[in-house]
């Protein structure tokens, strides 16, 4: 029988799942070599003999955890290295480590890095990236995050609607709002959007606030071209081909993240399309490189390193009984990449 309390051990969860040893580790680390049938019943019997528990109780209640797990969308992507210099800044400033992982915005990814996280023991796991707008992807995560706060974990999200954890929510829908009125205000009629990889909450959210502005100003949504491919710089690179290929009237670019907005104008500079006088091109985020690029880039800014110390304070603070949400607020910032259309589009 397997052993209460602290003394109990990974042979104990293998013996009541019968599965071997090292089955046991693999499904408990996330690794590869278990099939995901065996695996989830490996957890779901670790969680109901509390083997994943106590370790976390233990060392929370200790004060000996001292390691944040950290799990973004994109390493080089300089929306999250901001966010992660946020973190590390409370993180120092608290004594802890910081352990960092890169998800690629592949749900199964992202879930196999949490798991490998909780079994590292981490006290704290943060998530910080667009949500999926299927809740069947999101509910592993969320069971998983529910499981280690039951066991003392301390969890916080960034930009994620579903996991109901505390979270910095971001101001993408009114955001976009700004961009499409700021366009619109202009005298662009003939707008496209590279949208980023669809299914993500993030893309949905900020298109939504671009398309909220149009009707606004009496504008069907339809006239919206929208083009979705990988939410990265080359993805920006192969939305405007595919925007001047179909698309060529086209006076301005909305770019739903400024790594796209880097590619469109990438791609607009060996086309020898000037920006903005033949095309007008937006970003959002406000990265640190916007200003410094030719032109520099109107985009939305959102306190991307503080969205950083925002999450890992709300990690520290005392568990609520009902999940915290802080949103960041946002400032459009005008520079050189937009302005009116082409007199003859006017």
């Amino acid at each position: 029988m397997p052993r209460p309390g602290p003394r109990l051990r990974l042979v104990d969860v293998a013996e009541r799942a019968g599965v071997s040893l090292a089955t046991a580790s693999r499904a408990l680390a996330g690794r590869e070599g278990v099939s995901e049938e065996v695996a989830r019943h490996v957890r779901q019997v670790s969680l109901e003999l509390g083997y994943v528990a106590n370790p976390y109780a233990r060392t929370l209640a200790g004060g000996a955890s001292t390691t944040v797990g950290l799990i973004v969308h994109q390493i080089d992507d300089p929306y999250f290295s901001e966010i992660a210099s946020g973190v590390l800044q409370v993180a120092a400033e608290q004594g802890l480590l910081v352990q960092i992982a890169h998800s690629g915005r592949d749900p199964e990814n992202e879930l196999r890095q949490l798991r490998h996280l909780i079994a590292q023991q981490v006290g704290i796991i943060l998530i910080a990236g667009s949500g999926y707008d299927d809740p069947r992807v999101e509910a592993e995560a969320r069971a998983e995050l529910a499981g280690f706060q039951r066991a003392g974990g301390r969890v916080a999200v960034i930009g994620r609607h579903a996991l109901g954890v505390d979270a910095v929510v971001p101001d993408n829908e009114a955001g976009g709002r700004d961009i499409g009125a700021h366009l619109l205000g202009l005298g662009h009629r003939r707008i496209a959007v590279a949208a980023g990889t669809p299914g993500l909450t993030t893309v949905a959210d900020r298109l939504a606030g671009v398309t909220a502005a149009l009707t606004a100003h009496g504008h069907s949504p339809d006239d919206l071209a929208v083009v979705h491919s990988d939410f990265t710089r080359d993805g920006g690179r192969v939305a405007t081909e595919r925007i001047l290929h179909y698309h060529p009237e086209t006076t301005a670019i909305i770019a739903l993240n400024d790594a796209m907005a880097i590619g469109v104008l990438s791609v607009l500079r060996s086309r020898r399309i000037p920006v903005p006088e033949r095309v007008s091109v937006v970003g959002f985020d406000d990265v640190s490189v916007a200003a410094d690029l030719a032109p520099s880039l109107t985009t939305v800014r959102l306190p991307m390193t503080e969205m950083g110390r925002m999450a890992l304070t709300l990690a520290l603070k005392p568990r609520s009984t009902r999940p915290r949400r802080r949103s960041t607020g946002h400032t459009l910032i005008v520079r050189d990449s937009t302005g009116p259309p082409p007199a003859t589009d006017g």
